[in-house]
């Protein structure tokens, strides 16, 4: 009896981390609606320009996703504050965060700025080259808002109970998008249609509209204004930050690498392969969003609990999130697994039948998206003990010792696109069962 009651004393895990995952999934899911709004536009254009938008937004989206890494720190080291009682330091994380966005910025907007010699010297196809860089030419712009809406702004919203500002601004973003992005694709109205890169100015408009508007809300909201009153960053700041960001970067970029590199090597096949590649990693984006921000959440709930000083509640909290990322990623991915063809006819017509046949063959695999899942809760969970570096060196290994090799043998011995997909889930797997080993070590020593 006293057992029982012990733990039905104990505080549930699951609804505070859905609490906190909610606004994070719904924006992330209105963001990448963008992405699925331009895929089906481009898909109308040919499987030539939705290969080119396709391989440009991958770049667009590794590079960014590596950045948010970065500013990550931001959210672990904001909860565990909070959760301490030390709101005092709050202000301080804030400004050093906007200072490293802003910092951030220059290096990657460098790097688009050099797409097309570099896709070149890949050795991908001059057309595809010239395509993408002029694609990434136009949505560079929009890097400013991209880090602070999707970056910064995602890290510290949560972080201060405010997270459902994200909303707000998302979803208005996504409808937004579609309409600016129909007019500067097709043309409306007697402004003309600019094709290919009326995409990527339609996606960059919208990122700069959506990190402006945060900006205001949360400079406006009375409630935080004592979290971001101005105060000048300070290099140790700047420093903590980075200390957890940085390896948290690095996970991000060897996952988000391999998924460009993939896409690399399946460019190599032909437009109608990259074509089908892009229809169907979107759709497996769309429901790894959920499971992302899950894991987001977590690195919040346990920095949180450990900084309130209930280590066994922050262990617990770590692997309800694991199994919240499980489910939330098994349900989408068999649904899209039994009903591929399905799927696929929402965004190619029958006039791309080679790109449809790649994209239905690799979503009958889509099931390997659930250890895609498992890998992204623990490694949020690990976030919230500070533990980022072991996690880099298993990513690492992982996806470049076990999944790109394998994906390279594999597409090259005949089963192509396919046997890419097969080398990213073995590699996606070793990478979860190690994180959820890691996180069941780590959590015991606390």
């Amino acid at each position: 009896m006293t057992s029982r009651t012990t733990t039905r004393d104990r505080p549930g895990h699951a609804g505070p981390l859905l609490r906190l995952a909610g606004p994070l999934a719904v924006t992330q899911l209105a963001q990448v609606a963008m992405g699925t709004t331009d895929t089906i536009f481009l898909g109308t254009l040919g499987a030539d320009a939705l290969a080119a938008g396709g391989l440009s937004t991958t770049m667009f989206i590794t590079v960014l996703v590596v950045l948010q890494g970065v500013l990550s720190g931001v959210s672990v080291l904001m909860a565990g504050a909070i959760g301490a009682g030390n709101r005092a330091a709050i202000p301080g994380l804030y400004w050093a965060g906007m200072a490293l966005a802003g910092i951030l910025c220059v290096p990657a907007f460098a790097l688009f700025s050099m797409a097309e010699p570099l896709l070149l010297l890949l050795h991908e196809p001059p057309a595809l080259a010239r395509n993408s860089g002029a694609f990434l030419d136009v949505l560079r712009w929009g890097l400013p808002g991209g880090l602070v809406g999707m970056g910064l702004m995602r890290a510290v919203l949560p972080a201060l109970g405010v997270g459902p500002l994200l909303l707000w601004v998302a979803l208005p973003g996504a409808l937004l998008n579609a309409g600016i992005a129909w007019v500067l694709i097709y043309g409306a109205g007697g402004w003309p249609g600019y094709g290919l890169v009326g995409a990527a100015a339609a996606t960059a408009i919208e990122m700069t509209g959506a990190g402006l508007v945060l900006l205001a809300l949360v400079h406006r909201r009375q409630s935080v204004q004592d979290a971001v009153r101005w105060q000048r960053p300070e290099w140790p700041t700047v420093r903590a930050i980075l200390a957890i960001g940085l390896p948290t970067a690095g996970i991000a970029a060897v996952e988000s690498g391999l998924f460009l590199a993939i896409g690399l090597l399946v460019a190599t096949l032909g437009p109608a392969a990259l074509a089908g590649q892009q229809v169907a990693l979107n759709v497996v984006t769309l429901s790894f969003m959920v499971p992302l921000a899950v894991a987001q959440a977590a690195h919040v709930r346990v920095a949180g609990l450990l900084g309130a000083g209930v280590p066994a509640e922050a262990r617990r909290a770590g692997w309800v999130a694991v199994w919240l990322g499980t489910v939330t990623e098994a349900v989408p991915a068999l649904v899209v697994a039994a009903v591929p063809a399905v799927v696929v006819g929402w965004y190619l017509g029958p006039n791309s039948a080679a790109a449809s046949a790649v994209a239905i063959g690799l979503l009958r695999v889509a099931g390997f998206q659930i250890v895609d899942g498992i890998q992204c809760t623990a490694a949020g969970a690990l976030r919230g003990y500070g533990d980022t570096r072991t996690p880099f060196l298993i990513a690492a290994g992982g996806y470049w010792v076990v999944g790109f090799p394998l994906a390279w043998m594999l597409s090259h011995a005949g089963l192509g696109a396919l046997g890419a997909w097969l080398g990213l889930g073995a590699g996606l797997g070793v990478v979860a069962v190690a994180l959820c080993w890691r996180y069941r070590s780590i959590s015991r020593r606390h």
